[in-house]
């Protein structure tokens, strides 16, 4: 026999499939249900979910402004491992769902909820973000995810229920959707519908945060970012917070036609999905930081980074942001940004992103060094030769096997 759950705590965005999320928790569990609605900066007003929960009953009410804590906590410490899913995607989706996850766990226990809720679908991998999340922070909370549970399998289902139940329906909604939307700070994701057929080319109109390479602007942007232990600081010089600067950056992408991705991705769930990404303040950020380590890391370090970065990628795709390896990859990583501070200047332009220049009071940069004229160094030309018999020994012994075959 099922035990009785006594209140559940919902992820609720405010839109049509939450709402009938909201009403169907009510009517099957005959509970009282809290709401959580977190502000990551998906750019559309939040505020206006207070109001719909209140008219669908809802007591408890929480709507939190969580940017500034999703920046630095998640974003931040992800980009410093110049992190990659599958070498192309910035995980703006994945990274977002440990700390949802968490708070909703933390509301859970403050409003002693026994259950939490989430919206993802049955055949994405945010349903193994959310409850991955869930386990790691509350090992006996009971997790229910209506997609997977219900017999509203349809969108003519869905608006049904909602009709019957006085659940106000966009008039965008009465049909079925071009394609479905996922927003953060960090990006913006569009899949389904009419981008499911790769054959298809995407439509402008799907991209909300970028502008086309044709209506960027004509004139290149000049900026300067600053780094203190691997993670931005400033923008041409000013002190910025975390969620602003990348706000800035956003921006200056946005104008410049920059941070367009269309990806078939392999999702952990085991199918192969078709995903339209926008990450343009990301995409400057990446660029930015692997030149300030270039000129800042040794080379051992940035090559043992880049072998783990894939493994780290992994993780937070498919859900694993709070597992020891993770946080153990993490250490090292951050370890490896101590001297990864300096200012990188770039130049943005019709979808590129160009270095100008690079500087730091940790540059393991030596001019003396590399430089093709004569100069006092550490460095005795004449070494070369052992280096490379040294290293020969074994590619000679292998070629006269060879010959010998």
């Amino acid at each position: 026999m099922m035990k009785k759950i006594n209140k559940i705590v919902l992820a609720y965005s405010g839109g049509l499939d939450t709402s009938i999320m909201l009403k169907w928790l009510q009517n099957t569990y005959n509970c009282e249900v809290v709401t959580f609605t977190a502000d990551l900066g998906q750019g559309e007003e939040i505020e206006p979910a207070r109001k719909k929960a209140e008219n669908l009953g809802v007591k408890e009410i929480y709507i939190e402004d969580l940017k500034e804590d999703f920046v630095k906590d998640y974003i931040f410490p992800m980009f410093r491992a110049n992190t990659l899913y599958e070498g192309q995607y910035l995980l703006g989706t994945a990274i977002a769902r440990p700390l949802i996850a968490k708070r909703q766990i933390e509301i859970a226990e403050l409003t002693n909820a026994d259950a939490v809720c989430h919206g993802a679908t049955g055949k994405g991998n945010d349903q193994v973000r959310f409850e991955l999340g869930y386990y790691a922070h509350n090992a006996s909370i009971k997790v229910i995810s209506p997609w997977r549970d219900w017999d509203l399998t349809s969108r003519k289902k869905l608006i049904k229920y909602a009709e019957k139940h006085q659940i106000p329906i966009p008039k965008d909604k009465m049909g079925e959707d071009p394609f479905s939307v996922d927003a953060n700070i960090l990006h913006t994701s569009s899949e389904g519908k009419l981008i499911e057929d790769p054959n298809n080319e995407c439509p402008e109109y799907v991209f909300q945060r970028t502008l086309s390479i044709d209506d960027a602007n004509e004139k290149p942007s000049i900026i300067s970012i600053g780094f203190k232990n691997g993670d931005p600081i400033s923008i041409d010089g000013e002190k910025l917070s975390p969620a602003i600067l990348l706000e800035k950056l956003n921006e200056y992408g946005k104008n410049n036609g920059i941070g367009r991705l269309d990806l078939i991705e392999n999702r952990f769930v085991g199918m192969k999905s078709r995903g339209i990404y926008e990450t343009p303040g990301g995409t400057i950020l990446l660029k930015a930081h692997r030149a300030i380590e270039e000129l800042t890391m040794d080379s051992g370090s940035m090559h043992l980074k880049e072998e783990l970065m894939p493994k780290y990628a992994n993780l937070i795709y498919n859900g694993l942001w709070f597992s020891p390896e993770r946080e153990m990859l993490q250490q090292a990583i951050d370890i490896s940004q101590k001297y990864v501070s300096g200012v990188i200047t770039l130049k943005l332009y019709k979808g590129n992103i160009i270095i100008v220049n690079r500087r730091s009071d940790h540059s393991l940069y030596d001019t003396d060094l590399v430089s093709f004229e004569d100069s006092q160094t550490d460095y005795d030309q004449s070494d070369a030769s052992g280096f490379i018999k040294i290293n020969a020994l074994r590619l000679k012994l292998l070629s006269k096997r060879r010959k010998s075959d």
